[in-house]
């Protein structure tokens, strides 16, 4: 492999990299929270933020459209922080779902009026993380840098109302202003993410390599260094791949995730087979 190869390789690469540094953290309080399809959500919600910015006429090169879609983005987040409640009939996935439902079918509706709709739609889903800049590498990873350090100086707060809901709130937690500062926070993510990955990829980094971990380990530091290692991994494959076969960079590191996560679940199931432990005393064990 020459070195030209290795320079075009070499952005969507780290771009990887870096999307996992945050997701896979993240990923773990989504899983936990059991609101598994949260990221697809407010990932739609930032895709469609963006569409209409760009129908409205602001441009996709100088960020005017990044404001749409960040705006729409705490629209949504102030909607899941207001649709958790401690008692209720509906669960909050299926609230979460008619969001990205919606959001989806208004993406379509929008983009039709638009040039070159269905390119556009495309983009919105696998993203073009193979012509992803080096100045977008590093304004993302600085937003993603403060984004975690935000997390870990409140960490307790975050973990607890992941893990532990039921204490938070019979400690007299204010649930719903951490939810909030969690979903805009989330949100900053998603919308910075979206615009160069797509709405697939994002959903991707966020969930497979959490349920990665989940199945080995009960500990979020061994979680977080087994997505990352797991991240890092698929990653490299599936640009590296994505080369070899001319596919789509973003649909091959999806399908690379895919298909480890389907070996990972063969090795767990062998690792447990004959542990006949309760799955809700494991999950008191965190």
């Amino acid at each position: 492999m020459d070195t030209d190869v290795l320079e075009l390789l070499a952005a969507p690469f780290v771009a990887s990299l870096v999307l996992s540094s945050i997701h896979t953290y993240l990923g773990i309080h989504v899983v936990e929270r059991g609101v598994i399809f949260v990221d697809l959500a407010l990932a739609q919600v930032a895709a469609l933020g963006t569409t209409f910015g760009f129908l409205m006429g602001a441009s996709l090169h100088d960020g005017g459209a990044h404001w749409w879609s960040l705006g729409f983005t705490f629209v949504g987040a102030a909607i899941f922080t207001l649709t958790r409640t401690r008692r209720t009939s509906i669960p909050q996935e299926a609230l979460i779902g008619i969001v990205y439902a919606v959001s989806a079918a208004l993406s379509i509706a929008v983009v039709s009026q638009a040039p070159e709709g269905a390119e556009h739609i495309k983009d919105m889903l696998v993203g073009s993380i193979l012509v992803v800049s080096w100045e977008d590498i590093r304004d993302i990873a600085i937003l993603y840098g403060i984004v975690g350090l935000f997390h870990w100086i409140f960490r307790k707060s975050f973990l607890l109302l992941s893990f532990d809901p039921a204490r938070a709130y019979a400690e007299g937690m204010s649930v719903r202003r951490w939810d909030f500062l969690f979903y805009i926070s989330f949100g900053l993510v998603v919308t910075y993410a979206v615009a160069i990955a797509g709405v697939l990829l994002v959903f991707t980094y966020l969930i497979v390599p959490s349920v990665f971990a989940m199945m080995f380990s009960n500990r979020v530091g061994t979680r977080l260094i087994l997505g990352w290692g797991m991240s890092t991994f698929v990653s490299a494959a599936g640009v590296l791949l994505s080369f070899l076969l001319d596919l789509p960079t973003g649909a091959t590191i999806i399908c690379t995730f895919g298909l480890t996560l389907l070996l990972a679940s063969f090795v767990y199931l062998a690792i447990r087979r004959g542990d006949d432990e309760p799955l809700p005393e494991r999950r008191r064990q965190v």
